[in-house]
């Protein structure tokens, strides 16, 4: 782009391979000068919301549609989707638990790091629609997981009759251990359960076989991060929204290569290419899809979720979540 005048962003994102060639400028954001900031998302989900340091950021689905349906106008995203991952494997327990036992629960006490995470929102939509769970049967804790002190990253109204007890001083691991809560529900492990002891387990034991299914018969393939820029660089310049989607989409197809090479695998996992091709028979060709009409089953369905839930203060379509300049695109 020697010569030529172009924009100035920074984008904070997680270490993705199928950010790596966006990142590095393999694939360029035409009309773009772009710096990346590569932290850990429970970083950049802390900074971003509160102080907007950069320009685009990954961004928590949750907390994000929670601002949008609160009114905030603050920020506006794009139908990227850096992280997205099951969350029936997200839910643990001891071992002497309810394992494949989920309707168990209800009664019960149960952890999570915030009300407003997203994989939190899915495990409970879970729970509640797939295994007779009422989000009213449950005394709901917050807490670190791992560490004590974590607070919501955005303010949280419980449906009528639900009620979130804080405990800042504890972490889930240690209250599931000690027997003051029943079951955890969490992206990142708790710690116990990372060190192999068998004193925490998954609540599915084979989550695998179970999200699978899950996928077969919804089509929802959970969403957990999107893409959002500050409202005030898309209104100046609405041309990036579009630009942005189409060097994301580039170097996602990429990576997907790469990940089906099985001629030299380049990813240091026993049988990737073959897990690669599984996705492929299972998902289409296109296994990490971004846009919002491959994806319309599964961002309606964390939108009834988060309503039902409190995390959104009413009822969204997936149009709303997303600039006007990326719901359509030319055909030739």
């Amino acid at each position: 782009m020697a010569g030529r005048h172009t924009v100035a962003l920074t984008l904070a994102i997680n270490e993705y391979d199928h950010v790596r060639d966006l990142a590095t400028g393999v694939v360029p954001v035409e009309g773009v000068t772009l710096t990346c900031l590569y932290h850990p998302v429970e970083e950049i989900f802390f900074r971003f919301p509160r102080y907007r340091e950069w320009d685009v950021s990954e961004l928590s689905l949750a907390k994000y549609a929670s601002l949008r349906a609160a009114g905030d106008d603050s920020l506006v995203a794009i139908p990227v989707f850096p992280s997205r991952a099951f969350r029936h494997s997200a839910i643990f327990v001891r071992a002497d638990g309810p394992v494949d036992n989920p309707s168990a629960l209800a009664g019960s006490r149960i952890g999570m790091p915030e009300w407003t995470v997203t994989a939190t929102v899915y495990a409970r939509g879970l729970l509640t629609h797939e295994f007779g769970v009422a989000l009213n049967a449950v005394t709901w804790i917050q807490a670190g997981t791992n560490q004590p002190g974590r607070t919501e990253g955005v303010a949280v109204s419980p449906p009528d009759g639900v009620t979130v007890t804080a405990l800042p001083d504890r972490t889930l691991n240690e209250l599931l251990l000690a027997g003051e809560i029943d079951a955890i529900i969490a992206p990142h492990p708790p710690a116990e359960f990372e060190s192999g002891s068998g004193r925490i387990v998954r609540l599915f034991s084979d989550y695998r076989a179970v999200e699978e299914s899950y996928y077969r018969r919804t089509g929802v393939f959970p969403i957990m991060h999107v893409v959002a820029l500050r409202a005030k660089v898309h209104a100046e310049h609405p041309w990036i929204a579009m630009n942005l989607c189409t060097a994301f989409a580039e170097a996602k197809r990429l990576s997907q290569e790469r990940a089906l090479d099985a001629n030299a695998p380049r990813f240091p996992v026993p049988w990737a290419p073959a897990n690669a091709q599984r996705a492929a028979e299972i998902f289409g060709n296109d296994f990490w899809p971004y846009g919002i009409e491959p994806n319309r089953p599964t961002l309606a369905t964390f939108l009834d979720y988060a309503f039902e839930q409190g995390v959104c203060a009413r009822r969204m379509t997936p149009e709303e979540l997303f600039v006007r300049e990326v719901q359509n695109s030319y055909k030739i």
